[in-house]
């Protein structure tokens, strides 16, 4: 999750570069990234597919690491029985064991690892969507800047009109029929109540007036 907020702050940070008119009254908005996501179908199927691939990979490693300690529990209980050929025997396979764990660790696990990769294949494309979505609604309704609500940035207050969150899902082309941010809010401003194009009512949006 991270990995896909660092990606969409950098598309957002081209965003409002490029967007910039040279214009006197800049209008400016933000986005929730966390509640866009949550609220496209692919990328709950493709965290899925990601969850899936990592348990299975949990596995084996395990698997593999369960042999490593028992031969490791096996040449402790008969080393004093071992002549020293054996046991230099025994400790060089124990020795292959482990790299083989680790570098299968490596293989799945790493920074540029199977699962990273994965992760790229399948999240780049709902960040593109996202990223094209958000630039298309800026430049329709003249936003100089948007910024990312989730991101981690300080923003010490957001007032809903100016969250075009909803815009973004609109544009990306889902009709949301799940419980809408006003269900998840402890309260304050509402800027409005409609959402054009989703099933029971989103947040206010300076684009929805």
């Amino acid at each position: 999750m991270k990995t896909t907020k660092i990606l969409l702050l950098a598309f957002l940070m081209i965003l409002g570069a490029t967007t910039v008119k040279a214009q006197g009254n800049q209008k400016y908005a933000y986005v929730d990234t966390d509640y866009i996501l949550q609220n496209i179908p692919e990328y709950g199927d493709a965290q899925e597919e990601i969850n899936q691939m990592s348990v299975k990979w949990q596995k084996e490693l395990k698997t593999l690491r369960d042999k490593l300690d028992q031969m490791k529990r096996d040449y402790q209980t008969e080393a004093v029985l071992l002549s020293d050929d054996m046991k230099r025997k025994k400790e060089e396979a124990i020795s292959a064991k482990e790299q083989e764990l680790t570098a299968l660790q490596m293989q799945y696990f790493g920074p540029e690892g199977e699962l990273f990769t994965k992760r790229i294949e399948l999240i780049q494309p709902i960040q593109e969507k996202i990223y094209n979505a958000i630039s298309q609604v800026a430049q329709v309704k003249n936003y100089a800047f948007v910024f990312d609500k989730a991101s981690g940035t300080s923003i010490l207050y957001c007032n809903d009109k100016f969250d075009i969150s909803d815009d973004v899902l609109d544009e990306i082309g889902n009709v949301m029929q799940t419980v809408r941010r006003q269900d998840r809010k402890r309260g304050g401003n509402t800027g409005g109540t409609g959402t054009k194009g989703n099933a029971g009512g989103g947040k206010g949006s300076e684009g929805k007036k």
